[in-house]
């Protein structure tokens, strides 16, 4: 398994989010307590989201945990 099929649908999620939201992603990884390329890294498979990285992204989203995995599974 790649990095980039671990990470999925986690960073499909994230992506739509902060889409959905009208950020930029250096907002977000700022926000997250990141540089815009460790964010940037994570969403295109070049780095693993770990665990401890959900309640960050989900805090800097203003989202719940759940919602970073059901926006990236169509909401389901």
């Amino acid at each position: 398994m790649t990095i980039a099929e671990a990470n999925e649908p986690l960073a499909t999620g994230i992506k739509i989010l902060i889409t959905s939201k009208g950020l930029k992603n250096v907002y977000v990884a700022e926000k997250a307590g990141y540089t815009s390329q460790e964010l940037s890294d994570m969403l295109n498979g070049r780095r693993l989201i770990k665990a401890c990285d959900i309640p960050r992204l989900a805090k800097a989203l203003n989202v719940k945990y759940d919602d970073l995995y059901a926006s990236g599974k169509g909401g389901e």
